[in-house]
């Protein structure tokens, strides 16, 4: 994979569980569990919450969907199945959280439905 989606990734994945205000065990167990999934290096990791220290909300974002629309295709669509099956571990699905997805997915040009039926066929990150 490349530098794009990872960095990508990790961006919005930081908005998505903190969107609700709380980031809960279970996400912080999903972060690690992907972080494996995706070969995220720890050097990688580092850099990027260095590099979102002190920017808000917005910035995360714009950076991130820049990063992502830098990807394939299928970067693009596993990024949004990751985000999909992320949302699901708290138990409890925020409109934040949704609002992030639907958004985020219409800017990166994916389709919707194609990120349900892949999440489908994909395993769980709990």
């Amino acid at each position: 994979m490349s530098a794009n989606y990872h960095l990508g990734l990790l961006h919005l994945v930081h908005l998505l569980v903190s969107a609700d205000g709380v980031i809960d065990k279970n996400e912080v167990e999903a972060i690690r569990k992907l972080r494996q999934i995706e070969n995220i290096p720890d050097s990688v990791f580092q850099d990027f919450e260095s590099s979102i220290a002190n920017k808000k909300g917005r910035e995360i974002y714009e950076m991130g969907i820049k990063l992502i629309n830098g990807c394939t295709d299928a970067e693009k669509l596993k990024t949004f199945v990751a985000l999909y099956k992320i949302s699901e571990v708290d138990g409890h699905l925020h409109v934040k959280e949704v609002r992030l997805l639907l958004y985020s997915i219409k800017m990166a040009d994916v389709e919707f439905d194609d990120v349900v039926k892949a999440a489908a066929n994909s395993p769980s990150i709990q």
